[in-house]
């Protein structure tokens, strides 16, 4: 499956460019937290403050599964405090709500 999101990233060109850098190098544990969740290729992308991630599982995936290893993870938890010192909630965010799940408007193949 593939799955695309969207965050923003508050609009400060030095947290901006701090952001970029921690995912130059990304913790190893948050790789393996990845990869044992059944994501199988995760790709973020920024225009200005936005990012949009586009994320490909196998089938052993789902969102509660991951969240749910997440939470159970100090290491993952200590890494997403950390991001959250950059990024915001988009403006329809609900209280607590990060990445949100984007709908498929269109398909060139359909």
């Amino acid at each position: 499956m593939r799955y695309c999101l969207a965050l923003d990233l508050k609009d400060d060109e030095i947290l901006i460019h701090q952001y970029e850098e921690y995912h130059k190098n990304v913790w190893p544990e948050i790789i393996a937290s990845i990869n044992e969740a059944g994501i199988t290729d995760l790709e973020i992308y920024r225009v200005f403050n936005r990012l949009f991630m586009i994320m490909e599982t196998n089938e052993d995936f789902s969102f509660e599964r991951k969240n749910a290893m997440d939470n159970a993870n100090p290491k993952v938890q200590e890494w997403e405090a950390l991001m959250w010192k950059y990024q915001q909630a988009l403006p329809v965010a609900k209280p607590g709500e990060k990445w949100m799940l984007m709908n498929k408007i269109f398909d060139l193949n359909k």
